[in-house]
């Protein structure tokens, strides 16, 4: 498997490396950059709570921890250290793109406004938004204290999506043919030649088998992550970059098609995490999404696998 996993500080890794180094980056940083500090994760590992939301359990079941990112959306100051962070981390992945490359990159409804505004002021082009459609916990309460004196209202809507930006560095040629002769990059890879790439990913919660390997509290389904890895590499070449690589669950996607791909995680606990994940969870569904870019069903890999190139020409 073609993957690299580094134990280090990406911010501290990423001024090392060479200009236009890696092709594309697909990953799914903290959101509200709080939340995988050391002092927070600490409290949501002992269960103390902090800016992590710890569900009490129900029918013997413990439910899993989330982070409360309306407390950050709340905080003038929180907001500017968002914007901050992702810029002074937005600038470094511009430096390491090769011209053309894409950023995926994944947020919240609450403030994925403020990482588009980092991202475009660190010199990218906004090229759209992914949207994962995917219920979550988030959301959809009714006043706190005064639920049946208000119960027919909700707070906030219920989170059904998940944004995922979409940015591009500039190229260097003059057209994106020219481009991605140049650096193998400045487009999007079909899943099938007749069917453009779409933004619309009807996608599940992470299946059990996936979070019993990786019990990461932000892992995303392999169904998912699989087909943004594969679109992020136009020609099938270059190297994958993850900064954020948490339960490698990136790496893993990438080295399930035998691309190149690289991950950087400062939490050790999370890191020895990925040592032990990626290679099991690039094992599974082996016939969920072929090489010849064709989607096909495989019983038990959930709806992301499931997914069909049928829809996608009925969208297009």
């Amino acid at each position: 498997m073609a993957y690299q996993l580094i134990h280090a500080d990406c911010f501290d890794w990423m001024d090392d490396q060479n200009d236009a180094s890696v092709t594309a980056i697909v990953t799914d940083p903290p959101y509200g950059v709080k939340e995988y500090t050391d002092i927070e994760l600490e409290k949501q590992r002992k269960g103390k709570g902090g800016i992590w939301r710890i569900p009490p359990s129900f029918d013997g079941h413990a439910r899993q921890a989330l982070p409360r990112f309306s407390v950050i959306n709340d905080d003038p100051q929180e907001r500017e250290n968002v914007y901050a962070y992702f810029l002074a981390w937005g600038k470094k992945a511009m430096r390491l793109l090769v011209p053309g490359g894409h950023l995926f990159i994944a947020s919240t409804p609450l403030l994925s406004d403020i990482v588009s505004m980092a991202m475009r002021e660190a010199g990218f082009e906004r090229r759209g938004e992914i949207i994962r459609v995917v219920s979550t916990l988030r959301g959809g309460d009714r006043p706190k204290g005064a639920e049946i004196e208000f119960s027919e209202t909700s707070v906030i809507p219920r989170g059904m999506w998940e944004p995922w930006g979409l940015y591009r560095k500039p190229l260097s040629e003059k057209t994106v043919a020219e481009n991605l002769r140049k650096w193998n990059a400045g487009a999007l890879r079909r899943e099938n030649t007749n069917v453009p790439f779409c933004d619309l990913f009807p996608s599940q919660k992470t299946p059990k088998i996936e979070r019993q390997i990786a019990p990461h509290p932000s892992i995303k389904p392999q169904g998912f992550l699989r087909r943004l890895v594969y679109a992020s590499l136009p020609l099938g070449k270059g190297t994958i970059l993850d900064p954020f690589a948490g339960s490698g669950s990136t790496l893993a996607a990438a080295a399930f098609f035998g691309l190149d791909s690289i991950g950087i995680e400062k939490d050790a606990v999370f890191y020895k995490m990925a040592v032990a994940a990626v290679p099991k969870l690039a094992s599974l569904y082996p016939k969920a999404l072929s090489h010849d870019r064709k989607m096909e069903n495989d019983p038990g890999s959930g709806a992301d696998l499931q997914f069909s190139s049928d829809f996608l020409r009925e969208q297009a």
